[in-house]
């Protein structure tokens, strides 16, 4: 089944989540879904963003490294299971880049979520500068290396994200795609339960294109996420 993922990013206030969730329950209606839905709020927004229908998951857009401990202001992926969330958001490049988040890092947070009972989403992508170096399969192997101790038999979503297409406008063509994740499946061969999502200026005018030609089981999406009926239409729903 492809998935679907809105990554909210650091947008939105609780009444916003909860007219959000209103909407995007009025425009799926009631009748069983054909994709998987997901939304990843921030954390003081989860209860709003939660479906008491159980049409959508919920996802975390970030887990502590650590099970517990004095880590002023982190989030333990046992709080995110405990608060409801089905997933959780690992290695995105804005942590990456921003907050200095590597290899040794993402391999514990992603031991976290399977203590914790959730599905890692864990984002993979190389920078422009990389690209026109044509190091693009050798970052996405260097990246894969922190998924060496995840259990192969565990479900697992990998998001490709491509630096270069994060909120530029400049999407990945459906080529870069299916090379990206040819490389990526062939680095996983023991993954059956592996889905792998792209995400960077997905559109619902590129979204369709991308999904059937590109090799993809779904979509992480960003700024296009935030409207609800544009999330419901890149989803294909209702």
């Amino acid at each position: 089944m492809n998935l679907f993922v809105a990554n909210w990013k650091m947008n939105l206030l609780r009444a916003d989540a909860q007219k959000y969730s209103e909407a995007l329950g009025r425009r799926i209606g009631n009748g069983p879904l054909k994709v998987e839905l997901v939304v990843a709020p921030s954390f003081t927004l989860l209860d709003a963003a939660r479906d008491r229908a159980g049409r959508w998951a919920l996802a975390a857009q970030n887990v502590a490294s650590e099970s517990e401990g004095a880590y002023t202001g982190e989030v333990s992926a046992r709080m995110i299971a405990d608060a409801g969330c089905r997933y959780g958001i690992v290695g995105h490049s804005e942590r990456r880049r921003q907050f200095a988040e590597d290899g040794p890092m993402l391999a514990r947070k992603l031991a976290r979520c399977r203590e914790s009972g959730l599905v890692p989403i864990y984002c993979v992508g190389e920078t422009d500068a990389e690209r026109a170096a044509g190091l693009s399969t050798t970052v996405l192997t260097m990246q894969v290396e922190s998924l060496a101790q995840d259990p192969n038999e565990a479900p697992l979503v990998l998001a490709y994200e491509p630096v270069w297409a994060i909120g530029t406008g400049k999407a990945a063509t459906p080529e870069d795609c299916r090379t990206a994740c040819s490389h990526l499946r062939l680095l996983l061969p023991e993954r059956s339960n592996l889905r792998i999502l792209y995400g960077g200026s997905v559109t619902p005018a590129n979204a369709s294109e991308i999904l059937t030609r590109a090799g993809v089981d779904g979509f992480l999406i960003g700024g296009a996420s935030l409207d609800p009926g544009s999330f419901a239409a890149i989803a294909g729903v209702p």
